[in-house]
């Protein structure tokens, strides 16, 4: 038995993908999850998803991303973009409460700021509807896409209405990227 132990770790040790791997295209990721907001969103309801999963020192990134979203997909009910925000393991719900607070106060900025892009497509939806932010506090979603755990978590998914992968990338994509991959609405 311990010579199976040892074996086990040192295969884990020798290549670590063997317990964590990337995100497969063409994989179909279907699961439900809730916003600081307390809406459910699924992957597989028919919506295009830009997913962001980020940890808290790479949350600037998200906005990037956002930033280069191409335009069809602004206030598009068939699409939406969702940060997923991965926080070390918080036991406290008193700290639970006071980051959620902190970044939902966040997206009300952020729906501030998307009002004029908005009004010059002619939108008449409120924007902070469309924001969407989840609270990773136990790497679920880390855990769901067989992302390893880390301090410097960021990648930036596209997902199909019914799931399926469609692109992954680990850094900031280019606003080429992001049209190429997102399809058409």
């Amino acid at each position: 038995m311990q010579r199976c132990l040892f074996f086990l770790t040192l295969l884990v040790w020798i290549n670590p993908s063997l317990v964590t791997a990337d995100p497969v295209v063409g994989k179909t990721y279907a699961f439900n999850m809730v916003d600081v907001d307390g809406r459910t969103l699924s992957t597989h309801d028919g919506h295009i998803t830009v997913l962001m999963i980020v940890s808290r020192p790479q949350a600037d990134k998200a906005r990037g991303v956002g930033n280069r979203v191409p335009e069809r997909c602004l206030g598009n009910p068939r699409s939406r973009m969702i940060t997923v925000i991965r926080f070390d393991q918080t036991r406290s719900s008193f700290t639970r409460y006071v980051l959620t607070r902190l970044i939902r106060r966040q997206l009300d900025t952020d729906a501030a700021e998307l009002k004029s892009r908005y009004i010059a497509k002619h939108l008449t939806s409120d924007p902070r509807s469309d924001v969407y932010a989840v609270a990773d506090f136990e790497g679920q979603m880390v855990a769901t896409f067989g992302l390893p755990a880390g301090p410097n978590q960021f990648r930036v998914l596209i997902l199909s209405g019914n799931g399926q992968l469609l692109q992954s990338w680990t850094e900031v994509p280019t606003a080429e990227q992001l049209n190429a991959a997102i399809p058409q609405l």
